[in-house]
């Protein structure tokens, strides 16, 4: 079975549409949060996110895009969290609000978690994929964002992933990233596509976000 894995899509619904037309055929699709936050297309985003149906889980943007003011510390993150709170229905935030902070999918076999296994908000970077091993259980996949940093390791029997962020990547490449994960190995491919990054940041200037949400997205930071 394959999988194609998405996460920290961050309300960029041109990087969002440049992933899926590149993707390979997959039986299904999952997302390992953020679908919303920093960047100009959070109801677009949570529009089709919810009208394919793709099992996600809660980032932490998904968590506090009611209250963006727990972000004062980082106005890029704070400016998209009021935007997304502003053009997102009611419907909408109750949907994020009520997604689960990890799931069990595929028969066990993939689990899905924002940041990490039971640390809420927790980094794991790459480099110290090695050290999630304890919070490992039967699953033969760990799926796994919020770094915006892909990379994927096998750690014991469990293939732990990141995807990479579509939306805004943090890896000095600017290019969306995704993945997808052959359940039947399990074996992973990590793919990178370009997307028309000057359209999203005319769209972050109209809607007044930071002038950095816009510049970092040309530099993959």
């Amino acid at each position: 079975m394959r999988v194609g894995l998405l996460s920290d899509i961050h309300a960029n619904r041109v990087a969002l549409d440049a992933v899926l037309e590149a993707m390979p055929p997959v039986d299904r699709v999952v997302c390992a949060g953020d679908v919303v936050g920093y960047n100009p297309h959070p109801a677009e985003c949570v529009g089709l996110v919810r009208e394919r149906g793709w099992p996600t889980v809660q980032g932490n943007h998904d968590r506090v895009v009611d209250t963006p003011e727990r972000y004062r510390h980082n106005e890029m993150a704070r400016a998209g969290l009021a935007h997304a709170r502003e053009a997102l229905s009611e419907d909408d935030l109750d949907w994020l609000a009520g997604l689960p902070e990890s799931r069990r999918l595929f028969e066990g076999r993939l689990r899905m978690v924002h940041s990490h296994p039971t640390e809420r908000d927790r980094y794991v970077r790459p480099a110290t994929f090695p050290s999630l091993e304890p919070h490992l259980g039967e699953e033969d996949v760990l799926v796994l964002g919020h770094t915006h940093v892909q990379g994927h390791e096998r750690v014991g029997d469990t293939l732990v992933v990141n995807p990479g962020s579509v939306g805004q990547p943090r890896d000095r490449d600017p290019r969306a990233a995704f993945a997808v994960v052959d359940l039947d190995g399990p074996s992973v491919e990590q793919h990178r596509v370009e997307y028309d990054v000057d359209r999203v940041q005319e769209a972050i200037v109209a809607a007044g976000l930071p002038e950095r949400t816009a510049t970092r997205l040309e530099r993959g930071e």
